[in-house]
């Protein structure tokens, strides 16, 4: 399964760079995510629960960082195993651009399935994935910009922790 997309943050270049090699970020991003630990130069471990469709399971898996051009690209590896549910592996190549003020993050990703969840067929796990990188991004957005305006909420008060920890 292939797929690309770009999305606007209200920051410049660095700080969204900066967000996509900090381990907590990532945690707080990746939907399911119970644990993430390591640093760029040496890979990512992360755990990650859950559903598609039927099959509900627990991947255990590494993320490498690649052809680093800061602050302007990378590419970003990964594999997950999850027992009888089968696996996921995928490679995405992202790219940063500043543009009026902001940041444009535009990625093409290439994803592969295996086992149960290659069972469940590709319009399942293709709705999967595209649901899984707009949450991400969404939620990356969220923790580099802060809430808006509209969404200021006890909730709300978690996100922009990047920005506030790095201001």
């Amino acid at each position: 399964m292939k797929m690309s997309d770009e999305r606007r943050i209200e920051a410049d270049r660095e700080t969204v760079w900066a967000a996509l090699m900090r381990p907590e970020v990532l945690k707080e991003c990746v939907p399911g995510a119970q644990e993430v630990s390591g640093s760029p130069d040496s890979g990512f471990e992360a755990t990650v629960t859950q559903k598609v469709g039927p099959v509900k399971a627990t991947f255990n898996g590494r993320v490498v960082m690649s052809e680093m051009v800061e602050p302007e690209s990378l590419v970003i590896s990964g594999e997950g195993k999850g027992g009888a549910a089968g696996f996921a592996k995928g490679e995405a190549s992202v790219h940063l651009k500043e543009e009026d003020g902001g940041t444009v993050l535009s990625y093409d990703v290439e994803a592969k399935v295996g086992g149960k969840l290659a069972q469940l067929g590709s319009r399942i796990v293709d709705g999967f994935a595209k649901k899984m990188a707009d949450q991400f991004f969404t939620r990356l957005e969220e923790v580099i910009e802060g809430p808006s305006e509209e969404d200021e909420t006890e909730e709300s008060e978690k996100k922009g922790w990047l920005k506030r920890l790095i201001s």
